[in-house]
C-alpha cells in the first residue's frame, strides 16, 4: 500500500466494498470497511481510488435520504427491489438524468474573472427553496471562457468553463468536497438572532442562538427525538439537514414515514417538509464505522448549504452512538482507551465536530451571511450526566437542554429540567430582544426567580403544609404551578400548541408575571391595615381573570392571527390591572 494516503478511499475484494484507510505503518495499511467483511480472503485485492471520502453537492440533495456514505437509499431500494443494501453497490449519490432550469447571474459573461465561492448561476431546487446558488468550488478561479445559456440541464452537462494560467477547467452542476475537511469560509461573525424553535420553554428560558451549538442529553423515552422533529418541523431554519446515526432502526424508520407527510405554511401555500430537508439515515443496525462517517457526511451538506447564505439546522441524533462507534474502532486498533474504553481523543473529535457550526460571512460575491447550527441528542446509559460523552459535549456547546426523566414520567412534555438546563448566548441576543421585545429580559429573570424559588419552597411545604406559608409564598407556590403547567408544558399533538410563536410566547409571559407581581403588591400593601387582602381573597375574587391565563395557550396562531391574538393578550392585562384597583379599593 506504499503511495497511499490517510482516510483514503478503498475498493476491498471482489465486491469492491467500500473502505478508508484509519491507519498506515511503513507498507501496511488498517481499513475500516463501511459494510459487511463475511466473504473477503486473503489474497484479495485492494483498490486505490485515490482521493478521501467525499460527498456529492449539487441539486437534487434536498428531499432525498441517505445513508452514512451518501448512498441514496430510495435509488438502492428501486434497483435491488430488497430492504437490504447489496454488497458494494456503487451509485452515484444524485440522480444524473434528472433536469434542472438553470439561468446564469447577470454579472457573469464570457471574460469575467472569478473566483471560489463566486456565485455564477441559480437553479430551481423545488417550489419551497426556489433557489439552489450554483458557486465556484472554494479552491477554483480564473477568466469564464463559457457560461451556458438558461435552459434544462443534468448534473453531468458542462455549465461554465474558466481558464486559469493557460489551463481551462470544466465545472458541472455538481462538485465533490471531502467530509473531513471543513469548507472555507471569509470569516467568522458573531452569532446574534434567535433559532426560534417554537417550545415556549426553549425560546423563553434556554434561547439558542442562529449559528449556535446545543446538546439535549436524557435517557430514553424523555423525547429527545421529539425536540428534534419539532425542531425539524418548525424552526426558522431554511435548511434542515437530519442525522440518525446509530439510533434505533424503528425511530429512524418513524422519521422517514412522519417527514414526507409533514407540511410547513409558506406565504399561505402548504408545502412538503422534505423539501428543505436532508436526511442521513444510519441506524444501529447499519455498520459502525458508516456511524462514524455520517456525522462528517450531514456537516458538510450542512456547510454546503451555509455557503449559499442559508440558515441551516443540523440534528445529530445521538452522538453518543457515534462515540460508541469510535470506541469500537479505537479498540480494534488497539489503541490506549481512556474513560469508560472511549478513546483519549473524544474530547478532541467531539470539538472539531461542533467547531464546524456558527455563523460565517461566506467566500465569493455576492456578500452573503449563512449559519450551521447544531443540535445534537446525548444519550448517557442510565441517564448519567457524568458519562465522558456528556460531559465532553458540555465543555463544548453553549446551551444545554437537561431533559428530565421524573418530569417525563409525570407526563410533562417537553420535559425539560428548568433548574439545570442553561443557555450562554443571553448576553449575545440582548440587542435583538431589546429591539423587537423591549420587555422580554425583565420577564424571563422574573419567571427564573419565581421557579427557583418554588423550588425552595417545595421542600418547606413537604414538612409544614401550606398552610402556614407567608401569603407572598402561597402566590408564589400558584403561580409556579400555572407556569409549569400552561406556559413550560406544550402539546405537541394539536393544531394549537405544537408551535407557539415568540410573540405569543412573550404576551403569555407578560400577563403570568404581571398578575404576579400584582398580587405580590396587593397584599404587601394591605400587609399592615385591618382589611388585609389575602391568597384566598385573590384566587376568589379573581377565579375567571385565572381561568382566563391558563386559557392563553389555547389561542391557535393559524386560526386566530397575530393582530387578534396580541390585542387579546393586552386586553386581558388591562383587566387584570382594573380587578386588582377594585380589589385595594
Amino acid at each position: 500500500m506504499g503511495g497511499s494516503a490517510m482516510y483514503e478511499l478503498v475498493r476491498v475484494g471482489v465486491g469492491k466494498l467500500v473502505g478508508e484507510i484509519i491507519r498506515l505503518e511503513n507498507d501496511m495499511a488498517t481499513i475500516q470497511v463501511y459494510e459487511e467483511t463475511s466473504g473477503v480472503t486473503v489474497g484479495d485485492e485492494v483498490l486505490r481510488t485515490s482521493q478521501p471520502l467525499s460527498v456529492s453537492l449539487g441539486p437534487g440533495i434536498l428531499g432525498s435520504i441517505f445513508d452514512g456514505i451518501q448512498r441514496p437509499l430510495q435509488t438502492i431500494n428501486e434497483i435491488s427491489n430488497s430492504i437490504y443494501i447489496p454488497k458494494g453497490v456503487f451509485i452515484p449519490a444524485l440522480d444524473s438524468n434528472t433536469e434542472w432550469e438553470f439561468s446564469a447571474a447577470n454579472n457573469m459573461k464570457v471574460g469575467s474573472h472569478i473566483t471560489g465561492g463566486d456565485i455564477y448561476g441559480i437553479v430551481m431546487e423545488n417550489s419551497l427553496i426556489k433557489e439552489h446558488k450554483m458557486m465556484l468550488p472554494p479552491r477554483a478561479r480564473g477568466t469564464i471562457t463559457y457560461i451556458a445559456e438558461p435552459g434544462n440541464y443534468t448534473i453531468n452537462d458542462v455549465i461554465l468553463e474558466t481558464e486559469f494560467d493557460g489551463e481551462k477547467t470544466k465545472h458541472k452542476m455538481v462538485h465533490v468536497w471531502p467530509v473531513r475537511s471543513p469548507r472555507p469560509c471569509a470569516e467568522k461573525v458573531p452569532a446574534n438572532r434567535p433559532l426560534l424553535t417554537g417550545q415556549r420553554v426553549l425560546d423563553a428560558l434556554f434561547p439558542c442562538v442562529l449559528g449556535g451549538t446545543t446538546a439535549i442529553p436524557g435517557a430514553f423515552g424523555c423525547g429527545k427525538t421529539v425536540i428534534s422533529q419539532s425542531l425539524s418541523k418548525y424552526s426558522n431554519s431554511d435548511i434542515i439537514v437530519y442525522v440518525g446515526c446509530g439510533e434505533r432502526g424503528n425511530e429512524m424508520s418513524e422519521v422517514l414515514r412522519d417527514f414526507p407527510e409533514l407540511t410547513c405554511d409558506n406565504n399561505g401555500v402548504t408545502e412538503s417538509i422534505m423539501k428543505r430537508t436532508a436526511l442521513v439515515a444510519n441506524t444501529s443496525n447499519m455498520p459502525v464505522a458508516a456511524r462514524e462517517a455520517s456525522i462528517y457526511t450531514g456537516i458538510t451538506l450542512s456547510e454546503y448549504f451555509r455557503d449559499m447564505g442559508y440558515n441551516v439546522s443540523m440534528m445529530a441524533d445521538s452522538t453518543s452512538r457515534w462515540a460508541e462507534a469510535l470506541r469500537e474502532i479505537s479498540g480494534r486498533l488497539a489503541e490506549m482507551p481512556a474513560d469508560s474504553g472511549y478513546p483519549a481523543y473524544l474530547g478532541a473529535r467531539l470539538a472539531s465536530f461542533y467547531e464546524r457550526a456558527g455563523r460565517v460571512t461566506c467566500l465569493g460575491s455576492p456578500n452573503r451571511e449563512g449559519s450551521v447550527s447544531i443540535v445534537g441528542a446525548v444519550s448517557p446509559p442510565g441517564g448519567d450526566f457524568s458519562d465522558p460523552v456528556t460531559s465532553a459535549t458540555l465543555g463544548i456547546v453553549q446551551v444545554f437542554w437537561g431533559l428530565d426523566k421524573k418530569l417525563a414520567q409525570r407526563k410533562h412534555f417537553p420535559s425539560i429540567n428548568w433548574l439545570i438546563s442553561y443557555s450562554k448566548y443571553m448576553r449575545a441576543l440582548e440587542e435583538y430582544y431589546d429591539k423587537e421585545y423591549p420587555e422580554f429580559t425583565a420577564l424571563r429573570t422574573k419567571v427564573k426567580e419565581i421557579l427557583q424559588e418554588e423550588e425552595d419552597l417545595s421542600e418547606i411545604v413537604q414538612l409544614v403544609g401550606k398552610a402556614s406559608l407567608a401569603e407572598s409564598d402561597k402566590i408564589t407556590l400558584e403561580v409556579a404551578k400555572l407556569l409549569k403547567d400552561d406556559f413550560l408544558q406544550q402539546n405537541g399533538y394539536t393544531p394549537y400548541d405544537r408551535y407557539c410563536p415568540f410573540y405569543k410566547t412573550v404576551g403569555m409571559l407578560k400577563n403570568m408575571v404581571g398578575f404576579y407581581d400584582m398580587a405580590q403588591h396587593a397584599v404587601e400593601s394591605t400587609a399592615q391595615t385591618e382589611d388585609k387582602i389575602t391568597w384566598a381573597i385573590i384566587r376568589d375574587r379573581m377565579s375567571p381573570i385565572l381561568y382566563k391565563l391558563s386559557s392563553m395557550k389555547f389561542k391557535d396562531p393559524v386560526k386566530d392571527g397575530e393582530q387578534n391574538i396580541r390585542e387579546e393578550f393586552d386586553n386581558l392585562y388591562d383587566e387584570i390591572q382594573a380587578n386588582f384597583r377594585l380589589l385595594q379599593e
